[in-house]
């Protein structure tokens, strides 16, 4: 099975630096241009269902990307909705992240609940594509997470509309990209 992890386009919130969480905020132009670059990324590969996070960024970049790919648009998993960053969305992040420079904002979900309720919609997903290879598309918090406990890969940031992609061989996951660049592996 091969997951291929799609942060969702670029928002207004996005290109003005705001917390943007669980609030609903629609892609941008330049997020639509991303999501049709995604799909571009992801058409040397085979797949079989494009899902995603039910907000209308996530959902909206991942139909960009099955029309791309010529697959249906499968189903919406809450447990892919980002962080709820309570009463800080909204806010400017540099300003939220100089206030609380170890991230742990008050009121927020913490990341332990965001990893453990990604991984729930992970194993829903295949339960539903049982050794299929599955896009999901959902945002950059969940993604950068879940990705270091699947993987143990050091990822830094997730770009808006870039490909992620994860292998499963067994029990273990192996990194194939992150930020659409190919990760080498030793050995």
């Amino acid at each position: 099975m091969t997951l291929a992890f799609i942060r969702h386009g670029q928002t207004e919130w996005n290109r003005e630096g705001r917390m943007q969480g669980s609030s609903d905020i629609p892609l941008n132009d330049t997020g639509r241009e991303q999501a049709r670059e995604a799909g571009r990324m992801l058409e040397q590969w085979s797949w079989d269902a494009v899902v995603s996070s039910p907000l209308a960024r996530a959902r909206e970049t991942a139909r960009i990307v099955a029309d791309d790919l010529g697959l249906p648009l499968g189903p919406a998993y809450a447990e892919l909705v980002e962080r709820d960053y309570g009463p800080l969305e909204g806010q400017l992040e540099s300003d939220v992240i100089a206030r609380w420079p170890k991230r742990d904002y008050p009121g927020a979900e913490t990341l332990d609940s965001v990893v453990d309720r990604c991984l729930k919609g992970l194993a829903r997903i295949d339960a539903d594509y049982p050794g299929q290879n599955v896009v999901v598309v959902c945002h950059g918090t969940i993604m950068k997470y879940t990705l270091i406990r699947l993987t143990g890969y050091p990822v830094k940031v997730v770009l808006n509309g870039t490909v992620s992609a994860i292998e499963r061989a067994g029990d273990a996951w192996r990194v194939l990209t992150i930020n659409g660049e190919p990760v080498s592996h030793p050995g």
